[in-house]
Protein backbone atom coordinates (compact mmCIF):
# COMPACT_ATOMS: atom_id res chain seq x y z
CA UNK A 1 0.00 0.00 0.00
CA UNK A 2 2.64 2.33 0.87
CA UNK A 3 4.37 1.64 -2.90
CA UNK A 4 1.18 2.39 -4.78
CA UNK A 5 0.58 5.77 -2.10
CA UNK A 6 4.51 6.88 -3.18
CA UNK A 7 4.02 5.85 -6.94
CA UNK A 8 0.68 8.16 -7.03
CA UNK A 9 2.10 10.95 -4.94
CA UNK A 10 5.25 10.87 -7.01
CA UNK A 11 3.53 11.05 -10.56
CA UNK A 12 0.99 14.02 -9.53
CA UNK A 13 4.12 15.58 -8.00
CA UNK A 14 5.71 15.42 -11.26
CA UNK A 15 3.11 16.48 -13.26
CA UNK A 16 3.17 19.76 -11.98
CA UNK A 17 6.57 19.93 -13.24
CA UNK A 18 5.44 18.42 -16.84
CA UNK A 19 2.88 21.18 -16.51
CA UNK A 20 5.35 23.64 -16.29
CA UNK A 21 7.71 22.61 -19.34
CA UNK A 22 4.14 22.94 -21.36
CA UNK A 23 3.60 25.66 -20.39
CA UNK A 24 6.75 27.57 -20.82
CA UNK A 25 6.65 25.88 -24.58
CA UNK A 26 9.35 23.33 -24.25
CA UNK A 27 9.00 22.23 -28.01
CA UNK A 28 11.58 20.30 -30.25
CA UNK A 29 12.02 20.66 -34.06
CA UNK A 30 9.54 18.08 -35.73
CA UNK A 31 11.11 15.46 -37.46
CA UNK A 32 10.43 14.12 -40.85
CA UNK A 33 12.01 11.00 -40.36
CA UNK A 34 12.49 8.11 -38.05
CA UNK A 35 15.28 6.30 -37.55
CA UNK A 36 15.26 3.02 -35.34
CA UNK A 37 19.06 1.00 -35.11
CA UNK A 38 18.40 -2.03 -32.99
CA UNK A 39 21.66 -3.68 -31.78
CA UNK A 40 22.17 -6.93 -30.50
CA UNK A 41 23.41 -6.92 -26.84
CA UNK A 42 25.84 -9.32 -27.37
CA UNK A 43 27.81 -6.93 -30.40
CA UNK A 44 29.37 -5.02 -28.48
CA UNK A 45 31.35 -3.86 -32.29
CA UNK A 46 28.19 -2.79 -33.44
CA UNK A 47 27.24 -0.44 -30.61
CA UNK A 48 31.12 0.86 -30.49
CA UNK A 49 30.96 1.05 -34.58
CA UNK A 50 30.95 4.76 -36.27
CA UNK A 51 29.43 3.18 -39.48
CA UNK A 52 25.89 5.15 -38.83
CA UNK A 53 27.08 8.35 -38.56
CA UNK A 54 25.33 11.13 -37.44
CA UNK A 55 21.86 11.93 -39.02
CA UNK A 56 20.73 15.83 -40.21
CA UNK A 57 18.67 17.42 -37.25
CA UNK A 58 15.32 16.63 -39.05
CA UNK A 59 15.71 12.38 -38.19
CA UNK A 60 14.73 11.52 -35.12
CA UNK A 61 16.67 8.76 -34.17
CA UNK A 62 16.32 5.61 -31.16
CA UNK A 63 18.39 3.17 -30.61
CA UNK A 64 17.32 -0.10 -29.30
CA UNK A 65 19.75 -2.68 -27.75
CA UNK A 66 18.12 -6.34 -28.38
CA UNK A 67 18.16 -9.48 -25.68
CA UNK A 68 20.16 -11.34 -26.82
CA UNK A 69 20.67 -14.03 -23.48
CA UNK A 70 21.55 -12.94 -19.92
CA UNK A 71 25.52 -13.37 -20.26
CA UNK A 72 25.43 -10.63 -23.26
CA UNK A 73 27.71 -7.78 -22.52
CA UNK A 74 25.01 -5.40 -23.16
CA UNK A 75 22.04 -7.41 -21.53
CA UNK A 76 21.28 -5.08 -18.63
CA UNK A 77 20.08 -2.56 -21.03
CA UNK A 78 18.03 -4.86 -23.54
CA UNK A 79 14.36 -4.40 -23.96
CA UNK A 80 12.35 -7.72 -24.34
CA UNK A 81 10.09 -5.15 -26.38
CA UNK A 82 12.53 -4.21 -28.73
CA UNK A 83 12.41 -7.43 -30.08
CA UNK A 84 8.65 -7.42 -30.84
CA UNK A 85 9.41 -3.92 -32.40
CA UNK A 86 11.90 -5.06 -34.74
CA UNK A 87 9.40 -8.06 -35.82
CA UNK A 88 12.52 -10.51 -36.62
CA UNK A 89 15.12 -12.48 -35.05
CA UNK A 90 18.20 -9.66 -34.64
CA UNK A 91 21.57 -11.12 -36.50
CA UNK A 92 25.08 -10.10 -35.67
CA UNK A 93 24.73 -6.71 -36.84
CA UNK A 94 22.76 -3.72 -36.23
CA UNK A 95 19.38 -3.59 -38.01
CA UNK A 96 17.74 -0.37 -39.42
CA UNK A 97 14.22 0.93 -39.70
CA UNK A 98 12.80 4.26 -41.08
CA UNK A 99 9.99 5.69 -41.48
CA UNK A 100 9.01 8.87 -43.28
CA UNK A 101 6.65 10.71 -41.04
CA UNK A 102 3.34 12.06 -42.84
CA UNK A 103 3.49 16.31 -43.25
CA UNK A 104 -0.14 16.47 -43.08
CA UNK A 105 -3.51 14.23 -41.20
CA UNK A 106 -1.34 13.64 -38.60
CA UNK A 107 -2.35 15.31 -35.51
CA UNK A 108 0.41 17.41 -33.82
CA UNK A 109 2.09 15.27 -30.88
CA UNK A 110 4.06 16.78 -27.79
CA UNK A 111 6.11 14.83 -25.23
CA UNK A 112 7.61 16.15 -22.24
CA UNK A 113 9.34 14.72 -18.71
CA UNK A 114 9.85 15.53 -15.43
CA UNK A 115 12.90 14.93 -12.94
CA UNK A 116 13.85 11.81 -11.94
CA UNK A 117 12.01 11.46 -8.39
CA UNK A 118 12.02 8.79 -5.36
CA UNK A 119 12.96 5.91 -8.37
CA UNK A 120 10.55 7.23 -11.40
CA UNK A 121 10.01 9.95 -13.86
CA UNK A 122 6.85 11.45 -15.46
CA UNK A 123 6.29 11.10 -18.81
CA UNK A 124 3.29 13.35 -20.38
CA UNK A 125 2.12 12.79 -23.59
CA UNK A 126 -0.49 14.76 -25.93
CA UNK A 127 -1.79 14.67 -29.31
CA UNK A 128 -4.57 17.11 -30.71
CA UNK A 129 -7.18 16.72 -33.76
CA UNK A 130 -6.07 18.27 -36.58
CA UNK A 131 -7.13 15.78 -38.52
CA UNK A 132 -8.45 11.87 -38.64
CA UNK A 133 -6.21 9.64 -37.75
CA UNK A 134 -6.59 5.90 -39.37
CA UNK A 135 -8.84 3.43 -37.79
CA UNK A 136 -6.94 1.94 -34.46
CA UNK A 137 -3.95 4.25 -34.17
CA UNK A 138 -2.15 4.62 -31.12
CA UNK A 139 0.38 5.89 -29.46
CA UNK A 140 3.83 5.16 -27.76
CA UNK A 141 5.90 7.30 -25.00
CA UNK A 142 9.38 6.35 -24.45
CA UNK A 143 11.85 7.06 -21.45
CA UNK A 144 15.60 7.72 -23.70
CA UNK A 145 19.09 8.37 -22.61
CA UNK A 146 21.15 10.43 -24.89
CA UNK A 147 24.36 9.37 -24.93
CA UNK A 148 27.05 11.63 -26.32
CA UNK A 149 29.79 10.42 -28.78
CA UNK A 150 32.64 9.37 -27.68
CA UNK A 151 30.80 8.34 -24.10
CA UNK A 152 29.79 4.87 -23.20
CA UNK A 153 31.93 3.42 -25.91
CA UNK A 154 29.78 4.57 -28.67
CA UNK A 155 31.28 6.24 -31.34
CA UNK A 156 28.26 8.54 -32.47
CA UNK A 157 25.39 9.70 -30.22
CA UNK A 158 22.62 8.11 -29.60
CA UNK A 159 18.92 8.03 -27.73
CA UNK A 160 18.98 4.78 -26.00
CA UNK A 161 15.73 3.64 -25.27
CA UNK A 162 15.23 2.67 -21.22
CA UNK A 163 11.31 2.54 -20.73
CA UNK A 164 8.39 2.60 -23.24
CA UNK A 165 4.83 2.66 -22.24
CA UNK A 166 2.30 1.73 -24.64
CA UNK A 167 0.29 1.34 -26.97
CA UNK A 168 -2.06 4.25 -25.61
CA UNK A 169 -5.82 4.55 -27.04
CA UNK A 170 -6.47 7.84 -28.78
CA UNK A 171 -10.00 7.01 -29.54
CA UNK A 172 -10.70 9.64 -27.20
CA UNK A 173 -9.90 12.19 -30.06
CA UNK A 174 -12.68 11.01 -31.99
CA UNK A 175 -15.15 13.31 -29.81
CA UNK A 176 -12.57 15.26 -28.00
CA UNK A 177 -10.00 17.96 -29.51
CA UNK A 178 -6.84 16.70 -27.29
CA UNK A 179 -5.67 13.54 -25.46
CA UNK A 180 -3.55 13.20 -23.23
CA UNK A 181 -1.76 10.33 -20.87
CA UNK A 182 0.57 10.86 -17.93
CA UNK A 183 2.63 7.82 -17.14
CA UNK A 184 5.43 7.53 -14.07
CA UNK A 185 8.28 4.89 -14.77
CA UNK A 186 10.82 3.35 -13.17
CA UNK A 187 13.94 4.94 -13.43
CA UNK A 188 16.46 2.62 -14.87
CA UNK A 189 19.77 2.26 -13.88
CA UNK A 190 22.24 4.90 -14.53
CA UNK A 191 24.60 7.46 -12.61
CA UNK A 192 23.81 10.29 -15.38
CA UNK A 193 20.29 10.89 -14.99
CA UNK A 194 20.54 14.32 -16.61
CA UNK A 195 20.80 12.47 -19.93
CA UNK A 196 17.14 11.52 -19.88
CA UNK A 197 14.72 12.42 -22.04
CA UNK A 198 11.42 11.48 -23.44
CA UNK A 199 10.18 10.61 -26.96
CA UNK A 200 6.97 10.25 -28.51
CA UNK A 201 5.38 8.06 -31.90
CA UNK A 202 1.59 7.67 -33.43
CA UNK A 203 1.43 4.62 -35.37
CA UNK A 204 -1.51 3.10 -37.53
CA UNK A 205 -2.75 -0.10 -36.85
CA UNK A 206 -0.51 -2.01 -38.67
CA UNK A 207 2.55 -0.23 -37.52
CA UNK A 208 3.17 2.48 -39.61
CA UNK A 209 4.90 5.43 -37.61
CA UNK A 210 2.83 8.64 -38.75
CA UNK A 211 4.22 11.22 -36.25
CA UNK A 212 6.80 11.66 -33.96
CA UNK A 213 8.39 14.18 -31.19
CA UNK A 214 10.96 14.33 -28.43
CA UNK A 215 11.05 16.24 -25.78
CA UNK A 216 13.26 19.47 -25.74
CA UNK A 217 16.95 19.86 -24.22
CA UNK A 218 18.22 22.80 -22.43
CA UNK A 219 16.57 24.94 -20.10
CA UNK A 220 13.13 23.43 -19.71
CA UNK A 221 11.77 22.86 -16.20
CA UNK A 222 13.19 19.40 -15.36
CA UNK A 223 16.82 19.51 -17.47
Amino acid sequence: MRSLFIRVAGCTALSLVVAEAAAAGCDAPSPKILLERFVPADCESCWASAKDQEQPSDVLVLDWITPAGDAAPMASAALPSALTRLGSTPAKETALRSATLVKSGASPLRVVDGPAWNGYVALQLSVERRAALPPGAVAYAALVERVPAGSEGSAIARQLVREVVGPLSLHELASKERVQHMHAVRLPPTDRPERLASVAWVETADGRVIAASQSAAGDCPGR
